[in-house]
């Protein structure tokens, strides 16, 4: 009996040791997710051209939409993204320093919160399932803190986040919002000021640079077809080591002391220095770590290591006497489909 319990460890034991080396690779590859560079994009000017938003709603769910909220196929759109599991943005109309025509509802540093308290509630009735509001042009309101301020005060009210589209420099809406609920969340880089698809392409390598730099970015697009056909492409084959977002994803924790005022101008300053830094920035070379991602992500999804996973997990089943574990993916079981805010699959 003794003999026959020794055989069947040692049986065993080739087996176990494959089943701790695929632990160590599946933990390798969430770790190494966890540290992934993010990267957020966000289309504006949404509820204007039909034709080019439906495509837009065909890219990853993961691809947020800024609305405008008067334009004439805003709530539609926001129907179908809501629909979609997309995150949905208010677009909303600011001043700008240069004289030109403006949007419906455009808020100006002058107004009374009263006034912009119409505005914005007027705006989410017109946009429904938004979370989050970033501003259409903007430059003499964003620049103007006691504008600012009016502003974060009425959205500290309706729970959403700010989106800065960064259009000046000195924008002062991470300080307004200091003392509210309000998070602030920044733009890193535009992708079409230039409508080229070259252009568009090398905007987004850009955001990759900087993303995995600091572990994120946020870039923002329009609607214009050569975007669109460079996201296209560019989308299905993103690096391995970075993770397609929502804005909402990268919320961070709002200051509220005087410390954090201070960072606040530091990162007015530092945003301000970034459009020069990064201009003509080159790929960020392949690292260690980035040799470790790729493999772990190859290994953890090789139809190899899965079938040998599978067939571990065979045996350890019938050596403890269990019955065959169900090795299909989580919604093949339910036949639901994950929530793509998640970012699974991208």
């Amino acid at each position: 009996m003794v003999k026959m319990k020794n055989r069947s460890i040692k049986r065993a034991n080739p087996f176990m040791l494959l089943f701790w080396i695929l632990l160590f690779f599946t933990l390798l590859s969430i770790n190494l997710n966890a540290h992934a560079a993010r990267l957020a994009i966000v289309i504006d000017d949404i509820g204007y051209r039909v034709n080019e938003e439906t495509k837009i709603l065909q890219m990853p769910a993961a691809v947020s939409i800024a609305i405008l909220p008067d334009s004439p196929h805003g709530r539609k759109m926001a129907e179908k993204a809501h629909q979609q599991g997309r995150e949905i943005l208010i677009h909303l109309p600011m001043a700008p320093l240069s004289e030109q025509p403006l949007e419906k509802n455009t808020l100006l540093p002058t107004m009374s919160r009263e006034e912009i308290e119409r505005i914005i509630q007027h705006a989410i009735q017109r946009v429904p399932h938004a979370v989050g509001m970033n501003n259409h042009m903007g430059s003499a309101m964003t620049s103007n803190l006691a504008g600012m301020e009016k502003v974060m005060q009425v959205l500290s009210h309706h729970h959403l986040y700010f989106l800065d589209s960064v259009t000046i420099g000195n924008t002062q809406a991470t300080k307004a919002a200091i003392g509210t609920s309000v998070p602030v969340i920044r733009r890193n880089v535009f992708l079409d000021n230039i409508q080229t698809e070259a252009e568009t392409r090398h905007q987004l390598n850009r955001a990759i640079v900087l993303a995995r730099k600091q572990g994120f970015a946020i870039a923002i697009g329009h609607p214009h077809p050569t975007t669109i056909r460079a996201l296209q492409q560019t989308l299905a084959t993103l690096p391995n080591d970075v993770e397609l977002v929502t804005p909402g994803m990268l919320l961070a924790p709002v200051p509220t002391s005087k410390n954090d005022k201070q960072s606040a101008n530091k990162n007015d300053k530092q945003t301000a220095l970034e459009c020069i830094k990064l201009q003509g920035a080159k790929p960020a070379p392949i690292t260690q770590l980035d040799y470790l991602k790729m493999a772990a992500k190859a290994l953890t999804n090789n139809a190899i290591v899965n079938t040998l996973n599978q067939q571990i997990q065979n045996i350890l089943g019938k050596l403890s006497g269990q019955a065959e574990p169900d090795s299909r993916p989580e919604n093949a079981k339910t036949g639901a489909t994950k929530k793509t805010g998640a970012c699974s699959g991208f």
